[in-house]
């Protein structure tokens, strides 16, 4: 066992007072009530933070509006802005230990993974986003306004930003999420109020921190801890917001999406899935079986695109399920501060139970567990399982279980794996492994999905927009895309 040893610097945060960032203040919640964060590997009680009110959003809110308005931000050039998200992710390369550390402790991770996959894409994506704060174009149109055809015109479009942003992330990916969403927003000169996941707020308020150290003007960006039922709530149904950005769940997008249609504030929904993994069978199989253990089993399998159906032409079915459940069984668990750990804990005992009773549903309906199938503790442990003899139709199959869960099914042909990919609900990512490029671009148009990687999964970068079809959202995240949804086009005509 080789357990990391804290910064002091790591110590001190989680041991610091309860605030979080509204304006130029770091202050309480405003009746002084605070909420406590669980190591998910321990169970215990790391530290508390602020259960913010209704009263806090609105005063955030107002902060943003204000610095969104009237503040020297909103007179900021795209040089400046591009130099401000530059120094951002200098200052979060500088703190990635620490970074890394919060995210472990508060939402289980293993700390070296975060530090190299969560940290670095984050410090990525904002520092790909600075780029783009100085290509942001309009365009002149040549018109005919045919009612005055003897008057000459100039006509061109604006891009603007949109105004104030309110975001709500998700917990699986604390970090890199609240950047995703902050990014373009502070790219096209919009200003946020930020309301991280219930469970995993540290690393939200230590962004804060980095944002005032950076030099942003005070409003621009704003945290506010609490729980989504108060404080989400409130950001969602604020008339000032002039945006919502939320990644979570599908129930809880849906009913943000009804809420901004009432006042048609704009709405980028990133969401839940059940990703198809599709071995064909000319797949390099040794690839295909470790690459759909990772697709499912890293960060717990608590990541929206996992790939949590795999489907194995028929005649290798065995052979690939095998190798997998050898690579679930092999995989050790503990403390994301363990460097020897591969698998860390789920995020809360409430995420145990509902995965728990996922696998339970299995037995009960004569499913065979492969491997796994078992939980434990201290913590919120579920060891890596693989289920298989399992309806298409099976809620196992047809709803996201976000955990280590994997549900197998073989198929006949190109026809049938595609018909079983697609018939699902979510459409957020899919893979194929094969090595024949015939069949792979037959496929890719056909499967109903935002993302379709190619002997891997859940590969991400910067410039390639990421989002879902049916259930799994509306709008898109990184790439242009992610700018086109943080600006409003404003036509301009004059009469000369």
């Amino acid at each position: 066992m080789a357990i990391a040893t804290l910064l002091p610097a790591t110590t001190a945060f989680i041991q610091r007072a309860p605030r979080m960032l509204i304006g130029a203040e770091w202050v309480e919640a405003a009746d002084g009530q605070t909420m406590p964060l669980r190591n998910p590997a321990t169970g215990e009680q790391l530290c508390v933070v602020p259960r913010a009110t209704v009263d806090d959003v609105d005063r955030a809110v107002l902060a943003a509006r204000q610095a969104f308005d009237d503040s020297p931000w909103s007179r900021t050039r795209p040089r400046e802005r591009q130099n401000l998200l530059w120094k951002l992710a200098d200052l979060m390369q500088r703190d990635a230990e620490l970074l890394a550390q919060l995210e472990c402790l508060n939402n289980g991770k293993s700390a070296a993974v975060a530090q190299v996959m969560d940290v670095q894409l984050a410090i990525d994506f904002l520092r790909y986003m600075a780029g783009w704060a100085t290509k942001i174009e309009g365009s002149s149109v040549e018109v005919s306004v045919p009612l005055m055809p003897d008057q000459q015109f100039h006509s061109f479009i604006r891009r603007e930003a949109v105004g104030v942003v309110g975001a709500i992330v998700a917990w699986n990916f604390p970090l890199l999420l609240a950047c995703w969403k902050l990014g373009p927003a502070l790219a096209t000169g919009c200003t946020v109020v930020l309301k991280p996941a219930d469970e995993t707020p540290l690393t939200a308020l230590k962004l804060a921190e980095l944002v005032q150290e950076a030099g942003y003007p005070d409003g621009v960006f704003n945290v506010v801890t609490g729980t989504g039922i108060t404080a989400g709530s409130a950001l969602t149904r604020n008339p000032l917001v002039d945006k919502l950005t939320f990644t979570g769940s599908t129930a809880v997008g849906k009913e943000i999406g009804k809420i901004a249609m009432d006042s048609m504030t704009r709405v980028t929904l990133e969401l839940g899935g059940k990703s198809p993994t599709i071995v064909m069978a000319d797949a390099d199989l040794g690839s295909a079986a470790a690459g759909a253990a990772s697709a499912i089993f890293f960060n717990q399998g608590q990541v929206c695109c996992a790939g949590s159906r795999l489907y194995v032409q028929r005649k290798h079915f065995d052979n690939v399920v095998a190798d997998i459940a050898g690579i679930a069984n092999a995989m050790k668990l503990g403390s994301g501060l363990d460097t020897s750990v591969d698998m860390g804990p789920l995020i809360s005992a409430r995420q145990q139970e509902r995965v728990w009773r996922y696998i339970e549903m299995g037995r009960d309906s004569g499913a065979t567990i492969a491997c796994g199938g078992e939980q434990f503790g201290p913590g919120y442990f579920v060891k890596p399982t693989v289920i298989v003899d399992v309806d298409q139709q099976h809620s196992l199959v047809q709803e996201e279980i976000f955990g280590p869960v994997l549900v197998a099914i073989p198929f006949d042909d190109e026809a049938d794996a595609l018909r079983m990919a697609n018939d699902s609900p979510y459409g957020l990512g899919a893979s194929i492994w094969s090595n024949d490029l015939a069949a792979v671009h037959r496929m890719i148009p056909r499967i109903k999905s935002g993302s379709v990687w190619v002997n891997c999964h859940s590969a991400l970068d910067p410039a390639l927009p990421f989002g879902g079809y049916k259930m799994s959202g509306v709008g898109r995240e990184m790439g242009y895309a992610a700018i086109e949804h943080y600006t409003e086009l404003k036509s301009v005509l004059i009469k000369l």
